[in-house]
């Protein structure tokens, strides 16, 4: 089992699957904070909800991103 779990946090720290997963993180997490969070960020209400809110728009594509590697690499050793 940690083998297996090793073996799928270094597909996805591999450097050419790194680069498309934060690409895909900045884009879309940028688009989504600008798109929920833009009017609060725009008239300085800044919380520590807010920065919470923002850190999930930019972790849920990067943790989404990596499941498809993952679930490809899966998919493509069967």
């Amino acid at each position: 089992m940690a083998e297996e779990i090793r073996s799928r946090i270094e597909v996805c720290l591999e450097p050419n699957h790194l680069k498309r997963t934060v690409t895909i993180t900045v884009l879309v997490g940028t688009w989504l904070t600008l798109y929920n969070q833009g009017d609060l960020l725009l008239s300085g209400e800044t919380t520590s909800a807010l920065a919470g809110k923002i850190l999930l728009n930019y972790f849920t594509p990067f943790l989404v991103s990596n499941w498809g590697l993952i679930s490809r690499d899966t998919d493509s050793d069967s």
